[in-house]
């Protein structure tokens, strides 16, 4: 999906109002009024944000820096990895879309925004896959619906190679 001419996705910035922003689900919209600037300031979250005006956030994503144990990725995929306890990951932490904007198609924008940038940052910073945690069988459909693969035994954690999102911009 190609973004709407008129939005633009940039980094979380004070000029951004984050107190009218509402997705409906309460702790999503907390994290963004009270938690995202003060992980942006202590990196250990960088929020980015889908607006049309600079000021109004249409939708949210958050990205960190993650790590999964190898023995938690199914085994025709850790196959094909080092045998480092650890895998290196990038985590989606949290992403939304305002209430106000539903329909548009804006989470599959903000979630290819998020896949594009993991994947770039990936050549400079080492990450095999890009890790979501669905907090309800909504957002565990959509994400299965973009080739997003269940990590057994951990209830709601799903993740997406790193080379499977390479093919899909390369």
């Amino acid at each position: 999906m190609k973004m709407p001419p008129e939005f633009q996705i940039q980094p979380l910035g004070s000029h951004h109002n984050q107190n009218d922003f509402s997705c409906g689900v309460e702790v999503l919209d907390n994290y963004l009024k009270r938690q995202a600037g003060q992980d942006v300031k202590k990196r250990v979250a960088a929020t980015f944000v889908l607006s049309s005006d600079s000021r109004t956030i249409a939708g949210y994503y958050t990205l960190s820096q993650f790590a999964v144990e190898l023995g938690t990725i199914p085994q025709h995929i850790s196959r094909r990895l080092p045998r480092y306890p650890m895998v290196p990951a990038t985590l989606i932490g949290r992403l939304a879309v305002s209430t106000v904007f539903r329909g548009q198609g804006l989470g599959e924008v903000l979630l290819m925004d998020a896949l594009h940038r993991s994947l770039l940052l990936s050549e400079q910073i080492a990450s095999a896959a890009v890790i979501v945690d669905a907090k309800s069988d909504q957002a565990r459909t959509f994400y299965l619906k973009y080739g997003f693969l269940e990590l057994p035994g951990i209830s709601g954690r799903l993740f997406l190679p790193m080379k499977t999102i390479e093919r899909l911009y390369h």
